[in-house]
């Protein structure tokens, strides 16, 4: 009962936010009512909604209700639309993922940040943002400072990229679905950012891009495994400060078992997609899933808006911003020129 009155707060808010997103964008169709949710909960969760009270309902809304919007999507596919993908997309998709390490890795190198820095950098760019982050961090025991700011940075460069691969995937794809999806899909930091920019497109160009950006964090399990692989024989303590503790959750983890599943929303997500396919969800539940994963989105998005904040980000510095902005471009150079190879 505690925890739901910690959510109330934070959760109106995002509510409130998501409405008056929608409202404002049938004044600003060419805008629309996704990236004014963000932007509407940028400016509040840095101004009156800055409390710590509307913390835990911003978090909810961003993670938990994203989550359900992305399962109850599954409900609203075919497993044909998947398959569009093909053997091309796969290998696009692991191209994508692997260079984009690769390059994220080096370019950290060079700029002199610390290996495990570089290696959360290039878990968040290539996977899904923060989560790939969490799900790394305490494989390669990086310390909650290196933790902290590749979150921030790589939730920066996604909010950003957000915007920026529009006029791009317009430019050379003229919106065309399989490219456009490819490039938000393969590219993009976070669920909630490929979700706000494919709507910001047309609703086909966000659900395939959703179906990209679901298979990229299906390898998610790949990427922990390089990364224990990687630093298993490193000495932590040589990059760690000696005066840098290491979370006490980092600490038990270390003790665990190295186990990496699958998240539930992922799994949830092909089960309703498969039983759609099947037939066994009528159309009717499919419209209402529909209804209700858009206004979950919606929410989450601002919800986002909310969890950036801009006094932090200003606070990273030039070096770490701009190892941010090098390795977006880069994402960008690798993905359109492997969508003109592979799609």
């Amino acid at each position: 009962m505690n925890s739901i009155k910690k959510i109330v707060p934070g959760l109106l808010v995002c509510i409130l936010i998501a409405q008056l997103g929608l409202f404002l964008g049938k004044f600003i169709p060419s805008v629309g009512g996704a990236p004014l949710a963000i932007f509407l909960g940028l400016i509040a969760g840095n101004t009156f909604a800055k409390s710590k009270k509307f913390a835990a309902g911003s978090k909810f809304s961003e993670s938990d209700l994203l989550s359900y919007s992305i399962v109850l999507l599954g409900g609203t596919l075919s497993i044909n639309t998947i398959l569009q993908l093909g053997f091309s997309g796969i290998f696009f998709i692991i191209l994508q993922m692997g260079l984009t390490i690769a390059l994220t890795m080096f370019i950290g190198k060079k700029l002199g940040f610390s290996k495990h820095f570089s290696a959360l950098m290039a878990s968040g760019n290539a996977v899904c943002g923060s989560s790939a982050i969490g799900a790394t961090s305490p494989v390669i025991k990086a310390n909650d400072n290196d933790k902290g700011i590749s979150i921030t940075i790589v939730n920066l460069t996604g909010t950003l990229l957000m915007f920026a691969l529009l006029p791009i995937a317009n430019l050379l794809y003229n919106f065309n679905t399989l490219e456009t999806s490819a490039l938000l899909g393969g590219i993009l930091q976070s669920v909630g950012q490929v979700i706000a920019a494919g709507s910001m497109v047309n609703h086909k160009v966000l659900e395939l891009a959703t179906i990209f950006k679901i298979v990229r964090i299906v390898f998610l399990v790949i990427v922990v495994f390089w990364c224990s692989k990687e630093f298993k024989n490193n000495n932590v303590e040589k990059e760690i400060e000696a005066d840098t503790k290491i979370s006490l959750e980092n600490e038990a983890y270390s003790k665990q078992k190295n186990s990496l599943s699958i998240p539930w929303y992922i799994i949830g997500f092909f089960i309703l997609c498969a039983l759609f396919s099947l037939g066994l969800i009528p159309d009717t539940f499919s419209k209402i899933f529909k209804l209700i994963s858009s206004k979950f989105e919606i929410i989450a998005l601002a919800g986002i808006g909310m969890r950036i904040n801009i006094s932090e980000l200003i606070k990273q510095g030039p070096k770490a911003s701009l190892y941010g902005i090098l390795v977006g471009i880069s994402q960008i150079v690798i993905a359109v020129v492997l969508i003109k190879i592979f799609l």
